[in-house]
């Protein structure tokens, strides 16, 4: 079950690379990954804890998987978010106002990996406090700190939902 597991991860981690392809709808890429990370769960129930080289796929494909799988998860929380009546009219998506947030969110997820996989949860506060910091200054324009709360939050739960995924396979 450690085989079937680490494809999942695997999968997971390649699915969100689908959703750049033009001729392949973004939301099947997040879709893939979803059920991919919920398989790698579900595998990880029946297994032995990893050791050798399982282990070594096991945080490398963990990590890949929050890394990559969060951007998708974002995107689709920021169109459920459009969705609901007090949204009011879907705004253009500007060049702003929160600048650079696929590389910050890359950068976020990989932190929070790190932080959860070397035993210090407690990082997670930290990486949070210094983004909100980084970004103070711009969370004063509209509808930018609702963007900053919705995409923090779910890159940062995607990002622990995987490391979570990962510590049911180590342990």
């Amino acid at each position: 079950m450690i085989v079937v597991s680490l494809v999942c991860l695997a999968v997971a981690a390649v699915a969100p690379v689908l959703g750049l392809h033009p001729r392949i709808p973004a939301p099947l890429g997040a879709t893939l990954t979803t059920a991919a990370l919920g398989g790698a769960a579900l595998a990880a129930t029946a297994t032995d804890p990893a050791h050798g080289f399982a282990l070594g796929a096991t945080l490398v494909l963990t990590a890949a998987a929050a890394i990559t799988g969060g951007g998708p998860a974002v995107l689709a929380a920021f169109r459920i978010a459009r969705r609901q009546p007090d949204a009011g009219p879907a705004p253009t998506p500007p060049p702003g106002p929160l600048r650079g947030g696929r590389v910050i969110g890359v950068l976020e997820r990989g932190a929070v990996t790190a932080s959860i996989l070397g035993g210090w949860p407690e990082g997670i506060a930290v990486i949070m406090a210094v983004k909100g910091l980084a970004r103070y200054p711009e969370l004063r324009e509209a509808q930018a700190s609702e963007q900053f709360i919705i995409g923090t939050s779910t890159s940062v739960l995607w990002a622990v939902a995987v490391c979570g995924v990962g510590h049911a396979l180590i342990t």
